[in-house]
């Protein structure tokens, strides 16, 4: 039997990371927020959760310090029980020749190789306790058609969602659940290397006529790390503020 419920944040000084810590904060013995930098908000959270709330610097541009992220939790005696991964490369509409090689790799590196190392460290223990949950921040761009000039995202999109799919399928009977939540455009720090043009177009296509908030997306994310979520596994659900994919 588990002795404590401990999250694990990728993504944690993000505005859904930080959204998502408040919400779940009494769900939790102990909560893992990973971040780059020093963090105003977050380090405000830290002061405010106290000893919940645990700091750890990872860079997952680099392998090395992934693996040292990952080490460091485990020097620490808490191991994960649930998971929510959340980075993403810088959001940006290039075309496609003009992307390069490096940004696939970039976007790659700190969304999809990150998660495979951290959870090549803690699914064991998952497996050994027979529980885990896993959800993944993936994307609306994964659900019909993508929009133009997003390439490298998308891509790293659709290899976190085979991923979530492969493994899901491969602990199902292990009692660890794994998902995906894909929301349309939030209004997060995100967009700010989106024109203001694409973003209020985007807005405007809603039949809400808005963008989506962070308030409207962290409450999926609260669910499926909840033991009312125990049947769902394996599956992409969709936040998309109105529109039908």
């Amino acid at each position: 039997m588990m002795k404590d419920k401990i999250l694990l944040v990728t993504g944690g000084s993000s505005d859904v990371g930080m959204a998502l810590i408040e919400k779940v904060q009494d769900d939790f013995d102990y909560i893992i927020a990973h971040h780059i930098g020093d963090n105003e908000k977050l380090l405000s959270l830290k002061e405010k959760l106290g000893d919940k709330l645990i700091l750890v610097k990872g860079d997952f541009l680099s392998e090395e310090d992934t693996y040292r992220f990952v080490e460091e939790i485990k020097s620490l005696g808490k191991i994960p029980t649930h998971i929510v991964h959340l980075p993403a490369g810088r959001f940006e509409n290039i075309k496609f020749t003009k992307i390069g090689w490096e940004k696939f790799e970039k976007d790659y590196h700190i969304a999809f190789r990150s998660l495979v190392i951290i959870l090549s460290a803690f699914l064991p223990m998952m497996e050994k306790n027979k529980f885990g949950r896993i959800v993944v921040m993936l994307t609306s761009c994964t659900l019909n058609i993508p929009p133009k000039y997003l390439a490298s995202y998308v891509s790293s999109k659709y290899a976190l969602l085979g991923l979530v799919k492969a493994l899901a399928n491969e602990y199902a009977e292990k009692g660890i659940r794994i998902n995906g939540v894909s929301p349309s455009m939030m209004d997060t720090k995100f967009l700010d290397s989106i024109p203001d043009l694409i973003v209020e177009q985007n807005a405007l296509k809603s039949p809400t006529g808005k963008n989506l908030s962070v308030e409207e997306v962290v409450p999926t994310f609260q669910f499926l790390l909840s033991d009312d979520a125990q049947g769902i596994t394996g599956q992409n659900l969709a936040i998309t503020n109105g529109n039908i994919m």
